[in-house]
């Protein structure tokens, strides 16, 4: 099973992307078809091999266009016809080409392919079949609607004096254009501005349906048609609609290029993520110059060079240098994050004040940024629950309002008006009803909701998740890695015999050069305290136990209770320090003079509260949410973290396994459970929630377990997570309440003759603005992150 994603041009409502979904869906070797009308993409997953042209000709049957570009290549080494042939077959192989025509003479290649791919697939694709290529053109085409503010303009100009007449009807006076001037105002704006209309409408009904262009292109040719046959037939000044027909167009036309320009920002998450890639890389040769080279040229070992402000073009491990590093485009993370040699930079990261060597790691679709806007565009396409429920209603709203407008022509005549006032009242009805405020309401919230949170480092993978954490009511936590820091820290230093600078300096100079990882613990907090460490010999492992070497004249040893002497229990001061530590769940050491047969000191490790880990717990008890801990880890430490942190409940001593069985537990209490761990070894925990959320900081494995990825391991972002949920559901509900209140008012009022076309269109146009601008509301959330007094 593959995905492809098509980017189509034409679509305005859910009528529309119901009826690609159903063209697509007969294509052989489409397994399924999601069709977003606000992102203009079709999402597809494929069994096998699938003909583009087959994908292009069921979108244009169905009255629609793909979005595609097209460019030339400088193509090297083609010699003969068979080259031709065989670049066209390697072109034609890559997902998205449309079309390859090779010239041998010219040694040009021109392709065209999918809008939403890049051309470094094509430039691989030739480089595999043994024929480098240059791009050397590129012309994307233009969606119709970048066009539309000039034919708006011209629309305008040429309604504006159709309407002024209306003006000095409101003083009491009496004035109309001459009907010649009439006809020559209007018929551009129907026939030029209504273009787009037609050939939709057409579309439509060749497919047999209707949606928004049938009701715009019907309605305004009725009146259009109405005042050409009082035209011809009344003597005098005839009473004429071309005013109707032409400010109904413009308004639409308004509307609809000020909706492109709110989608538009609907999608400024993703555009913000593309735009974070450079074109090019400053590669070091071998002569330890630099050069610089498009991205397609690069390859895995390849050493960059990264100037000061750059962006970071692919993911890489730093081979030399140190500098600050702005990670907030990819995390969410404010402040700059310091990385010197051995640390992993992602592409899209933007270089501080230093100058670093970068070795390529990861390339094209294989980084983190390119994983994490996949995983965006895919949570932005996906279809939220409720939709299907809109889906159904808007597959037969259109049909429901031609039969009204249809009654109201027919209930207006059986009362004896005349035909030009229930031709109007009905062509009211054809204005004002809007699929598009429906099909808008659901995705629009989606798609700012979800970009809303990856610029914060939180990553919704699918739009079902949206309606499941607004339920939620347990969270359950992991503990290692999550609350805590996931590694030993020294928490706690008792000296006994000493200052405690003294005995830290000598416990650290003894572990100098040691990897494990509770000697790394008290080099750094001697590190962190500025001590300067003393030259020791004679080093050597204790198997069981710890470590023995001599610094400074003394023999020492450092380690567990076993270095204590045999058969001599600990009194006093030493048993109650012991006491008190391991009551909270922390392992200790021991310093120890051997020839003095002193213990010099007691150190305490333990496993660090993150700094967010307090505030955080705070905000889901002040939401109502009952917080669990579920661990592997022992009795003890688990206990007094629980009790540290004041949590309602916590399990201890827990497999991977059984972890599973404890949320499926809380569920049949009745309970929604969000479960929050690492991705990996919480894998069937978080397979069994109502809701995942994984602290991978953009591991493959969170990225793909868990339905939420939190970018950075900031418990914080928990809360915040089911927050942004919560609010982006709430928005859904509300476009949905005021799309079907708007339908449900608008059309009783103009089927009863209360508003004129000019009025009905410019309502139409005003609903779907409220729907994309009530979901651009969601663009101003924050998180709560801010630090609160413990």
């Amino acid at each position: 099973m593959s995905a492809l994603t098509l980017p189509i041009d034409g679509m305005t409502c859910a009528s529309c992307a119901k009826r690609v979904e159903n063209a697509l869906l007969k294509v052989s070797g489409v397994h399924s078809a999601s069709v977003n009308a606000v992102s203009a993409q079709a999402q597809l997953e494929l069994t096998g091999m699938v003909d583009s042209a087959a994908l292009q000709q069921a979108i244009e049957h169905a009255g629609y266009q793909l979005r595609q570009q097209s460019a030339a290549f400088a193509v090297s080494g083609m010699s003969c016809a068979s080259c031709v042939a065989r670049i066209e077959k390697a072109l034609l192989a890559v997902p998205g080409v449309l079309a390859v025509s090779v010239n041998l003479a010219s040694n040009q290649a021109h392709v065209t392919w999918l809008a939403e791919h890049s051309s470094e697939a094509l430039l691989a694709a030739f480089k595999s079949a043994g024929y480098p290529a240059t791009l050397i053109d590129t012309e994307q085409k233009q969606a119709s609607a970048q066009s539309t503010p000039w034919l708006l303009i011209l629309c305008a100009l040429l309604s504006l004096p159709l309407v002024v007449p209306m003006f000095f009807e409101l003083g009491g006076g009496h004035w109309m254009l001459p009907a010649v001037l009439q006809f020559l105002l209007a018929t551009p704006v129907q026939f030029a501005g209504g273009a787009r209309f037609y050939r939709a409408a057409w579309a439509a009904l060749k497919a047999r349906s209707a949606n928004m262009d049938v009701l715009v292109a019907l309605g305004t040719s009725a009146a259009y048609g109405l005042s050409l046959y009082h035209w011809a037939v009344q003597e005098g000044m005839p009473v004429l609609y071309f005013e109707a027909s032409s400010v109904v167009i413009t308004l639409v036309l308004l509307g609809k290029y000020l909706e492109e320009r709110a989608k538009h920002s609907t999608r400024e998450a993703i555009l913000a993520l593309q735009a974070l890639r450079p074109d090019s890389a400053l590669r070091l040769t071998a002569d330890g110059n630099s050069e610089r080279v498009p991205l397609s040229q690069l390859a895995l070992g390849d050493q960059l060079l990264l100037q000061p402000g750059a962006s970071v073009p692919v993911d890489g491990r730093i081979v030399s240098g140190s500098s600050h590093v702005d990670e907030s485009m990819l995390t969410g993370e404010p402040l700059p994050v310091a990385r010197s040699t051995g640390a992993t930079l992602s592409a899209g990261s933007i270089n501080g004040e230093g100058v670093l060597t970068l070795e390529v790691t990861a390339l094209g679709g294989d980084t983190l940024l390119a994983r994490i806007i996949a995983l965006v565009e895919q949570a932005q396409a996906a279809k939220a629950p409720i939709q299907k429920l809109v889906d159904r209603i808007s597959a037969v709203f259109v049909p429901l309002v031609l039969v009204l407008a249809l009654l109201t022509l027919l209930g207006w005549l059986a009362v004896g008006s005349p035909l030009e006032v229930a031709l109007i009242n009905a062509v009211s009805v054809l204005v004002i009803a809007c699929p598009c405020a429906l099909g808008l309401a659901t995705p629009a919230a989606i798609m700012v909701g979800t970009g809303s949170a990856a610029r914060h480092g939180i990553l919704i993978r699918d739009a079902r998740i949206l309606e499941s954490a607004k339920a939620v009511d347990c969270v359950a936590f992991d503990k290692t890695g999550t609350l805590t820091q996931g590694k030993p820290q020294l928490l706690a230093l008792h000296s006994f015999n000493g200052e405690q600078s003294r005995v830290l300096q000598l416990a650290a100079s003894l572990q100098h050069g040691s990897e494990h990882p509770l000697a790394r613990a008290v080099l750094a907090a001697a590190k962190a305290q500025n001590i300067a460490l003393l030259p020791s010999r004679d080093v050597q492992a204790l198997p069981g136990k710890g470590a023995q070497g001599a610094v400074d004249g003394l023999l020492l040893q450092l380690g567990s209770d076993r270095l204590l002497p045999e058969g001599q229990p600990l009194h006093g001061e030493l048993a109650a320090a012991r006491n008190n530590e391991q009551s909270q769940g922390r392992s200790v050491s021991w310093l120890i003079d051997v020839n003095a047969q002193q213990v010099l000191a007691m150190l305490a490790f333990g496993d660090a509260i993150k700094t967010g880990t307090p505030q955080a717990l705070a905000q889901l008890q002040h939401d109502g949410i009952q917080r669990v801990l579920i661990s592997g880890d022992n009795r003890g430490s688990v206990g007094a973290l629980a009790k540290q942190l004041q949590l309602d409940s916590w399990h201890a001593e827990v497999l991977p396994a059984d972890k599973a069985a404890l949320v499926n537990q809380l569920r049949e209490q009745g309970r929604h459970v969000a479960m929050v761990g690492d991705g990996i070894n919480d894998a069937p925990a978080l397979a069994a929630a109502d809701v995942s959320l994984a602290m991978g900081e953009g591991s493959d494995v969170a990225m793909q377990t868990a339905g939420i990825t939190l970018m950075r391991g900031d418990p914080r972002l928990v809360p915040a997570a089911l927050d942004i949920a919560r609010r982006t559901y709430r928005k859904i509900r509300q476009n949905l309440f005021w799309a079907f209140i708007y339908n449900v008012i608008g059309l009783p009022l103009a089927a009863f003759g209360l508003l004129n076309p000019m009025l009905a269109g410019a309502a139409m146009a005003a609903s779907s603005l409220c729907v994309v601008g009530n979901a651009l509301l969601l663009k101003r959330w924050q998180p709560n992150l801010k630090e609160t007094a413990q």
